[in-house]
């Protein structure tokens, strides 16, 4: 169970690894640090399947690892939105990683509380959310945001400032379509939440 917040264990997709007479006098791993750590670093490589440019670690979704008392291994995952439709894509993709890094009895959890913010972003994944045409958030919203209003959205494309939104949704829940008035270019802009 996370440190808090509603939790929701998605159920294992991929069949148990085989065991094996060898597996049984397998050396226990050195400690729980450090197989937390590994479940972790393992989990990060995923890449959100709607923008393959960022990972879950740099977008904010993944949310804690840690060992449980029988040794298996459990991950928290966070929706950007509360029905993302990417998220039992990602659950998959997190046990998959889990599962070819070796980590034992995987588990992926979603908690929807406390609900996902773009300040839980990292700066690698603004950077990587702008080089892919899209516009990160604000590092911290306004609080012009609470009554429906942008902050002002720079275009990722030629840095004009000049821009207009279209629609409050674009290719996806989490981000609004916008046009550039200088390059004239469409693009989407993450939403601040």
């Amino acid at each position: 169970m996370s440190a808090g917040g509603t939790v929701v264990p998605f159920p294992s997709r991929a069949a148990p690894a085989p065991t094996t007479h060898e597996d049984a006098h397998a050396p226990v791993p050195l400690d729980r640090e450090r197989l937390r750590r590994r479940t972790w670093d393992a989990a990060a490589t995923v890449p959100d399947p709607e923008i393959p440019a960022i990972s879950i670690a740099d977008l904010g979704v993944l949310r804690d690892a840690r060992v449980r008392d029988d040794g298996g291994v459990e991950v928290d995952i966070t929706p950007t939105y509360s029905g993302c439709p990417a998220m039992d894509m990602i659950a998959v993709n997190v046990e998959v990683a889990l599962r070819e890094a070796g980590l034992p009895d995987p588990r992926v959890n979603l908690v929807l509380s406390p609900a996902w913010t773009t300040d839980w972003m990292t700066d690698a994944g603004r950077a990587a959310l702008h080089a892919y045409g899209i516009a990160p958030p604000a590092k911290a919203a306004s609080r012009r945001v609470l009554f429906g209003m942008d902050d002002d959205v720079g275009c990722p494309r030629c840095g004009s400032a000049e821009t207009d939104k279209i629609s409050e949704f674009g290719s996806t829940s989490c981000k609004s379509l916008w046009r550039c008035m200088a390059c004239r270019e469409p693009f989407d802009h993450f939403k601040c939440l």
